[in-house]
């Protein structure tokens, strides 16, 4: 199964990456209109014209400035066929070649004191070829070089300054708007999302015996309101199918009860020899079996249902109404309580149920002799032992499992331990069986302390 991954950082790089690509695709298509207006040779205006000129500068034989045809020289003339300079030396000498801008033309003169300019136009300004002014030494001594390149500046130059403006720019503008992205986007998230934690947190609530529930659509995203619609539709769908998997459940038991009823009246009015306690005794067990059906449909109530009860007293009750079947079976009953009163929320009839259910197990399962303990201790805790021959360890969790049953020949219809977890699991407390200290089994309910009030 794939490992899920985070929205958060799957937006966050996205982001990243959208910004950072964007602002990528801002520079070329400045540099691509730059290039295409003209205006990029402003970024390095004859720098490199100059220290061309400055070694190919020499004089003539009357003294004047020439410049030797160097390679070099004729590579500037070929990138442009503007390509002018103006070189001027401290004796008033001069050359000049190509075509001198008039604004350049007799500016050398104004900057004898300066070493070196950019002359150029302010934004806004028609655009027109800028010029580099320097004084250099050459082999003819100091001379003043005033240069324009009148043309735009070559690739290289055009990738050398774009990397400048990326590195200089581009790269912290990047940065801190991945900065921002880092620390916007999981609390942007976390806000849009909260809807939606609270709508799973709700999920985590849902029980079989809690039904009805559904999850908020409030402050979900709209993006997610189809999903959790869906699962709303769908816990609707469980409840109905529920109801009638209930419905029919109660119905089956009560249309078996009538005639079970009947059945076991006629019988025992008829005559059947050495095999009557037998065929009564089946019957009986049916008789429980609807019973059992019943009473598993009805522990499905509500926990809004509950009142306060005492466990002590049915504990009590259940004691003394099944005292003469556990006499009659050949065991002694016992009632031991730590308290005169616990009180917990609970529905005190289920309760009756769970303890009274214990305790015809353990007559039926305990070896038809010894003691059945019923005992009880704060905060709430309910158990029953025997003295039989206990429950295998390898088979104490799935004896509540229901029509589940540890001896095949047993005559008991397998639902009397699961409707007891039932009836714990329903007041959220916990069942289980250990082995009990005279040997044979002990089944303990405990309850949280949360549930009770001593």
């Amino acid at each position: 199964m794939a490992r899920p991954r985070s929205l958060t950082w799957r937006l966050v790089s996205r982001l990243m990456a959208l910004q950072a690509a964007m602002l990528v695709i801002v520079l070329l298509l400045i540099v691509v209109a730059l290039w295409g207006s003209g205006l990029l040779v402003s970024m390095e205006p004859g720098d490199e014209a100059i220290e061309v000129l400055r070694d190919a500068v020499t004089r003539d034989p009357t003294g004047h400035i020439a410049v030797r045809e160097t390679p070099d020289v004729a590579r500037q003339r070929a990138l442009s066929a503007d390509f002018w300079f103006l070189i001027r030396d401290r004796d008033g000498h001069s050359l000049a070649q190509g075509h001198v801008p008039a604004e350049f033309a007799g500016i050398g003169s104004a900057l004898d004191a300066v070493g070196q300019a950019r002359l150029g136009w302010n934004i806004g300004d028609p655009p027109r070829a800028p010029a580099r002014m320097k004084w250099v030494g050459s082999p003819i001594g100091s001379v003043q070089i005033l240069t324009g390149p009148g043309n735009a500046v070559s690739w290289r130059q055009a990738a050398i300054a774009t990397s400048g403006i990326f590195i200089g720019v581009i790269l912290p503008i990047i940065g801190l708007m991945a900065l921002a992205t880092l620390i916007v986007t999981p609390f942007v998230v976390r806000r849009t999302l909260a809807g939606l934690e609270r709508a799973a947190a709700q999920a985590g609530r849902i029980e079989i015996d809690r039904r009805g529930t559904r999850l908020p659509l409030a402050d979900v995203p709209l993006e997610i309101v189809p999903l959790v619609s869906a699962v709303n539709d769908a816990l609707s769908r469980l409840d109905d199918g529920y109801e009638r998997h209930k419905r029919f459940l109660i119905d089956a038991a009560h249309e078996l009860r009538t005639p079970i009823a009947i059945l076991q009246t006629r019988l025992e009015s008829l005559e059947l020899g050495p095999h009557a306690a037998r065929v009564l005794e089946d019957i009986a067990r049916l008789s429980t079996l609807a019973d059992q059906m019943l009473d598993l449909q009805r522990v499905n109530r509500h926990v809004d249902q509950f009142s306060t009860i005492d466990i002590v007293a049915i504990c009590r009750k259940a004691v003394a109404d099944l005292a003469p079947l556990a006499i009659a079976a050949g065991y002694e009953l016992s009632f031991d309580s730590a308290a005169q009163r616990i009180h917990m929320r609970g529905d005190e009839g289920a309760m009756e149920r769970a303890v009274g259910n214990l305790i015809q197990n353990a007559i039926q399962h305990g070896g038809r002799s010894g003691s059945i303990v019923v005992r009880i201790t704060p905060p709430a805790t309910i158990s029953v032992s025997d003295e039989g021959p206990g429950v295998p360890p390898q088979h104490r969790e799935r004896v509540f499992e229901p029509f589940y049953r540890l001896d095949g020949q047993s005559r008991g219809v397998g639902l009397g331990l699961n409707l007891v977890r039932e009836i714990v699991r329903l007041h959220g407390g916990s069942v289980g069986i250990v082995a009990g200290e005279a040997g044979g089994a002990c089944v303990t309910m405990t309850f949280s302390p949360a549930d009770t009030n001593a």
